[in-house]
């Protein structure tokens, strides 16, 4: 869930921002840096941040304020789903994180798949395409405005190996998922990419 008061930091966030990289006026530069600290107070106030972490966060975000992007690899064997355990949290998830500069959303894919499943695999077509905020993916707040791209990929070669990130690889079938890293995958997403596994002639999901 998506809360309102986060909608709107993020909005004033998004604008002070963009206001900050095309200001030139002395005072316009004043009232953009007061609108973000406003915007971190909004997160200090409705999280357990305090603000000096949520300034850290942001502290990199330059230029035009604009989304994430998240990719995840879909392998399926059977009937079953490819899932990776965070070391961070001890959730499974797909095997994925944020697209890399210089490579594809799809070469970034297969990058991600094989650094965190030990699995060589190739994409072979696009499932879903989602905004994380939407209310129905049922993911936990974050702070960004993220775009989720779900590649379906066939194995080519490679062996199960954990990595700096997980500590486990196994597939699961739809009816025995483990506990699931909510920041990064919901039982929803699951259930409608085995859905587009099975349904091939359907089109990409989105939004």
């Amino acid at each position: 869930m998506n809360p309102k008061w986060l909608q709107w930091a993020k909005a004033l966030q998004a604008m002070a921002q963009t206001g900050l990289t095309y200001a030139k006026d002395p005072y316009d530069i004043e009232r953009y840096t007061a609108l973000r600290e406003i915007a971190f107070e909004i997160m200090e106030i409705h999280s357990d941040a305090d603000i000096e972490q949520i300034r850290a966060i942001f502290q990199y975000e330059t230029g035009y304020a604009n989304p994430k992007v998240d990719v995840r690899a879909a392998i399926f064997r059977d009937d079953t789903i490819l899932l990776v355990k965070e070391r961070s949290d001890g959730g499974w998830t797909l095997p994925g994180g944020w697209a890399d500069v210089g490579d594809s959303p799809s070469e970034s894919a297969v990058r991600e798949a094989w650094e965190e499943s030990g699995y060589r695999v190739r994409a072979t077509r696009l499932l879903a395409v989602y905004d994380r905020d939407k209310e129905r993916h049922g993911h936990p707040p974050l702070p960004y405005q993220i775009y989720k791209l779900f590649f379906e990929c066939e194995i080519i070669g490679g062996a199960p190996t954990s990595s700096s990130e997980t500590d486990g690889v196994a597939f699961f079938s739809l009816d025995d998922l483990p506990p699931l890293s909510l920041t990064r995958i919901t039982p929803v997403q699951i259930k409608r990419l085995f859905e587009l596994h099975q349904q091939p002639e359907l089109g990409a999901d989105f939004d």
